[in-house]
């Protein structure tokens, strides 16, 4: 049985600007796999996944979790969602 892993690649790609393939060349893997990663089709390896949070310089947990990741208007304090 497979558990989804849920990942913040694309939004880490888009802060940087850089493309999918850009990554995919920097990790040595196939521009389809990034895509793949960033929908949940594709798990991956522990190897990748700490290839992926070095190549963002973040910890891994910035990258990956197996719990859904809060949207991002979710984590505003109180006061600021109601002004």
């Amino acid at each position: 049985m497979s558990e989804l892993v849920h990942n913040r690649i694309a939004m880490l790609r888009a802060e940087r600007g850089i493309s999918r393939r850009q990554l995919a060349e920097a990790l040595g893997v196939h521009y389809q796999t990034i895509g793949y990663l960033e929908r949940g089709e594709f798990s991956p390896s522990l190897h990748l996944a700490l290839r992926i949070a070095r190549h963002f310089e973040v910890p891994v947990e910035v990258v990956f979790s197996t719990e859904p990741f809060p949207r991002l208007g979710d984590a505003a304090p109180p006061a600021a969602r109601s002004a």
